[in-house]
């Protein structure tokens, strides 16, 4: 799993029939302070996340393992939102 910060939503209005109904989301991968970094990825939202959140997301066939994406042509999807974050014995992010 990966950690990231929800920037943004994604709306498509023609997409493959196995994408009705799935909310997705543009996910910027973060640190351990929830701070984004690295590169974009748009992800199926699997937990009803909401931009600003911390998130924590899967790619590649992982993203397949949900009951919302199950068999869906998908490659990135969001697992978990994220409470906190302690790293090193330090509490770096707190929701």
């Amino acid at each position: 799993m990966l950690i990231g910060r929800v920037v943004g939503t994604v709306v498509s209005s023609s997409k493959e029939q196995e994408l009705n109904g799935l909310k997705l989301l543009l996910v910027r991968g973060a640190d351990v302070e929830g701070k984004a970094v690295g590169t974009l990825v748009v992800a199926i939202d699997a937990v009803g996340a909401g931009v600003g959140e911390v998130v924590l997301y899967v790619s590649g066939s992982s993203a397949r393992q949900t009951k919302v994406t199950q068999n869906k042509p998908v490659d990135a999807t969001i697992m978990a939102i994220v409470d906190a974050i302690e790293h090193e014995g330090h509490q770096t992010y707190t929701k």
